[in-house]
């Protein structure tokens, strides 16, 4: 298939229509719509001998085949008048005009309903995301909230589908909604799931019941998209190891960070503020991991980073290689190819961060 034409089916609109269209398909029965085709087909090819039979400069085998396209494209309201010359021709043309503007009705009824079932749908979140190389985000609460916010404020947006078991929309307009049970495998896949960059897993309270719907629903994403990312947030760090098993490739103890956090800002203040400014987009400077240039390999790790100072204004906090961070290397570093930097900076420039995507 061309490039293009592979672009358009792949657009999220399109797959989405694609989804309705089989839902909606699965609904038909289709048996009815199959006889109903057939008579259509019947009564068009009776026209058409009747056509043939009552003008008798079309009564051969090649007038039939002339009569029976002049009988379809009357039924579709593009038919030739003239065609017809006898009383009785005239009668058949009336017949098929009228068959056929009932047909056209028929057929903008279901078009126009179809659109207005897809709409009515995807409001109540019951459609498919469409999406390829996004983050979803499963579950809802405060923490959230405030990552939409962050990712809405960041230099290079992606798009967002959240999955909750709500009735409205928790994170407005901006983010794509499917109304689901986060443990779901189907309502998983209508969020894209397969084709998703990265999944994020939200607590709904602050329960260990809630910890357990977490575990289950990092094992239904693993199960059915083994290679997506998955970060999940935990109540209880007694849970970790549980969510390890799970596979979860990142865990997150949101009150063991906020209490490590508080405890040096204690000993050093100041510090709270200075990572809340480089974790959080907007103004100041941020937290990138960015993909280093092919002339950077082989350079030390001073080399490396009075480089980023100097032509990024990029200052480099870590390495990252094999998916281990080293935030100090040892003097014989070497920078070796696939290896990226996490680095702050006020904003990228000619630098571009890591692409996270599916493959």
């Amino acid at each position: 298939m061309p490039n293009p034409l592979r672009a358009m089916f792949a657009a999220p609109l399109i797959r989405r229509i694609g989804f309705h269209a089989k839902r909606i398909g699965g609904q038909m029965d289709r048996h009815f719509f199959s006889s109903l085709l057939s008579a259509v087909v019947a009564f068009v090819l009776v026209a058409a001998i009747a056509v043939t039979l009552l003008e008798p400069e079309r009564l051969t085998l090649g007038g039939f085949g002339t009569s029976f396209y002049w009988a379809i494209t009357t039924v579709i309201g593009s038919g030739d008048a003239s065609y017809v010359t006898s009383p009785g021709g005239f009668v058949v043309g009336w017949v098929l005009a009228f068959f056929g503007v009932a047909v056209v009705a028929a057929l903008t009824g279901a078009v126009v309903g179809f659109f207005i079932d897809m709409l009515l749908k995807e409001g109540q979140g019951m459609g498919a995301a469409g999406y390829r190389d996004h983050i979803v985000v499963c579950g809802w609460n405060t923490t959230a909230r405030d990552l939409i916010e962050e990712l809405h404020g960041d230099e290079y947006t992606t798009k967002v589908v959240v999955l909750h078991d709500s009735e409205r929309n928790p994170a407005g307009d901006a983010v794509y909604f499917v109304r689901g049970d986060i443990t779901s495998t189907d309502d998983l896949e209508r969020t894209g799931i397969r084709e998703a960059s990265a999944a994020i897993v939200f607590p709904s309270d602050r329960s260990n019941e809630a910890d357990m719907r977490s575990i289950l629903a990092i094992m239904a994403i693993e199960a059915i998209a083994p290679t997506v990312r998955t970060v999940v947030e935990a109540n209880n760090p007694g849970h970790v190891d549980h969510f390890r098993r799970a596979n979860a490739d990142e865990i997150l103890v949101t009150s063991r960070l906020a209490s490590r956090l508080l405890a040096r800002s204690a000993l050093y203040p100041g510090l709270s503020q200075m990572v809340t400014d480089i974790v959080s987009g907007g103004e100041g400077s941020e937290l990138y991991r960015v993909a280093l240039p092919d002339a950077y390999l082989g350079l030390s790790i001073d080399d490396l980073s009075a480089r980023l100072r100097g032509e990024h204004r990029a200052t480099l906090l870590a390495v990252t290689r094999g998916g281990r961070s080293m935030t100090n290397p040892p003097t014989d570093f070497r920078l070796l190819a696939g290896d990226d930097a996490v680095v702050v900076a006020e904003g990228l420039g000619e630098l571009r961060p890591l692409e996270l995507r599916h493959d």
